[in-house]
This record gives structure tokens, sequence and C-alpha cells, in this order.
């Protein structure tokens, strides 16, 4: 048994994690391991490096991914790329791989199990939790635990100078990492992709709040959230291998609205891959952790075409066909439960 490992996609504390404990698992046995450098890309060059699990037991605690990752997407030029891939497989002696990462990452993984029976298992991962079947993703407790440290600082900068100050976070079209931030923080308004941006009601709780002696203000606004009438924001329409454009730009378009509405002086802070960088939180290395023991098991049973999965407290898997392709928004009873304190100011 010779297992193969890829992350791929944005980095994301904990993947770690989850290398160290497939090698572990595959090592107890019997088997051996190898990582595919840079995501897929790795995977169609055959760029392989040896994972031992003496080697990989310390490497819980860092950040990031030993591996290294890309956007390669072998779909994009399928009649090169995936014969390549195949034949790298083949040449590096591989019997299964599991591939670590988000949508993109595991909808590639999904059609080569079902259009040419690859013995793939698919972790799930993204700082996002925007993916379904799984209650939440590693990456997401460090990132949400980031960004509360970096608005606790600069809350006493926008108190020391009586500003409103925007945070814009990471999350795509999904408002967890927003919606939880905002909750930690005690942010006065928190804006979600999922809810169109209510300008007149984040202005009003401003305001109110202003005049009430409150002498700053904190807003979380999600890269993916949209003012009426308007597409989202980006600094960038290029779109990468898997269709996407980088998002980014909304925290300063809402400042500018908030000053020339409210007249009070208004800063916006973008957080950018300051969220998923860094060591990972216990939580995020214990869910890698058993992750990678659960994604390793379905490798030596021969259960491919799985993901695996947190369900309450318990690791499951799903078929690949079911856990990739739906985007898991925000459940919005979170942001009615942060919306009590945006009432009777």
């Amino acid at each position: 048994m010779k297992v193969a490992l890829l992350t791929g996609g944005g980095d994301c504390p904990g993947l770690n994690a989850v290398i160290r404990a497939v090698v572990r698992t595959i090592h107890n046995a019997g088997g051996e391991c190898v990582g595919l450098l840079e995501g897929w890309r790795g995977a169609i060059q055959g760029n392989a490096i040896p994972l031992k699990a003496q080697e990989t037991d310390e490497i819980i605690a860092r950040g990031g991914t030993i591996l290294g990752s890309s956007r390669t997407n072998p779909y994009k030029n399928k009649e090169e790329s995936v014969p390549r891939l195949k034949d790298s497989f083949q040449r590096l002696g591989l019997t299964a791989l599991v591939a670590i990462g988000g949508d993109d990452t595991l909808g590639v993984a999904k059609r080569l199990y079902e259009e040419e029976n690859f013995p793939v298992v698919g972790v799930p991962k993204t700082i996002d939790n925007d993916l379904s079947c799984t209650d939440f993703t590693f990456g997401f407790d460090t990132s949400i635990n980031i960004v509360m440290e970096a608005v606790d600082r600069l809350r006493t900068t926008a108190e020391s100078h009586r500003r409103v100050m925007v945070i814009e976070t990471m999350g795509r079209h999904a408002g967890w990492i927003a919606c939880f931030a905002g909750i930690a923080t005690a942010a006065d308004f928190t804006l979600i992709p999922e809810v169109e941006v209510d300008v007149e009601a984040m202005c009003e709780v401003l305001l109110k709040r202003r005049a009430a002696g409150k002498p700053y203000g904190l807003i979380i606004v999600s890269e993916g959230a949209k003012l009426p009438e308007q597409d989202v924001v980006t600094h960038d329409a290029e779109l990468d291998d898997f269709g996407h454009v980088k998002l980014g730009g909304i925290g300063d378009t809402i400042a500018d609205v908030i000053q020339r509405r409210t007249g009070i002086e208004t800063r916006a802070v973008t957080l950018g891959h300051l969220q998923r960088g860094g060591p990972p939180s216990a939580y995020d290395r214990v869910l890698g952790t058993r992750l990678g023991i659960h994604a390793a098991r379905l490798v030596i049973e021969k259960k491919f075409g799985q993901m695996v999965a947190l369900r309450g407290l318990k690791i499951v898997s799903y078929p690949l066909a079911e856990a990739v392709g739906t985007m898991r928004t925000l459940d919005l009873e979170f942001m009615r439960e942060a919306e009590e304190f945006y009432k009777n100011v």
C-alpha cells in the first residue's frame, strides 16, 4: 500500500495535522506515504516526496501545508493533464490518493473517481466553512480567532480617534467568518453575502450609538457582501483555473458610504491572507487529526470516492458526489441571534 497525499487551493491552518494523521495511520497499517507537491500540479507532473511517520510527527503545530498548494485544475486541459496525472500515478507505484481541499479540489477528485475509477478519498478544507455535508471545516476556528484578535486591537485605535472601523473578512459567498467574528467582537453591524446590505439600518445604528455616547463603531463585512443593485466587489476580474474572481474591496466601499451618510470619520481594514496564516488552534489540530485518521481508514478499507466529514461529534463519510458542488451558506439563525444587539439602540 503506497498512498499519495495532496493539498489544493488556498492554504489553511490544520492541513499539516491532516497530513500527519494520514501518514501515521497508513504507517501503522504497514503502508507508506508520499506527498504530491503543489496540489494537482504535482499530481500531473509526478512531483513527489516521501512522507515518514517520524518526520511528520511534529508538523501539527505548523500553519500552511508542507506540501505546498496551487489552484491547478487538471480538467482545464483534460486531454493532456488527466492522462499525465494517471501516468504519474502508475509511475510512482501508488495505490490510493488522499486529496485535501475545498470544493474545487474535491470536485476534481469526484470527477477522477467517476470518470476514471480513480482510488481517491477526500478531506474537506476551507477557512470559509462553506462545504456541504460537514458541520465545520478545520481552519475556520483559527480564522475567526485571528479576526477576533485583529478587531480587538482595532477597537482601541477606533475609540482613541472616535472613528468607525470597517473590517473586511474573507469568506467568499458565505458569511460564516463575518457572522461569527461579529458576534465574538460585539460588532455594531455585520454584513454578509446571504443578506443584501441595508445601508440605512447600518448608518442608523451608528448614529444612534454615537448620540447615546459611544465614541466609535465597528462594522464587520464579508468580502462577498453586496450593496443593493450591485454585484460583488473585486480588485481583479480575471478568473482562476476554476472560474473564480478574486474578491476584495467591499470594505473600502462601505467605509465611503458610512462617512458620506453619517459624517463620522471612517477607515477600512482588509485582513486578507492574515486570516489563513499561522499555527492552527487546538480545535483545528484535533479536527484535522480526526479527519486524517478516518480518511486513512477509508483508504485501508478501499472505500474510495468518499469524503470524511464532521457531523455532530462524529467523523462520518459521504460520497464525493453528494459532498461537492453545493455551497453551504450561513445558517441565518446565527444572524438572527447577532441582530439582537442591533435592536433598541
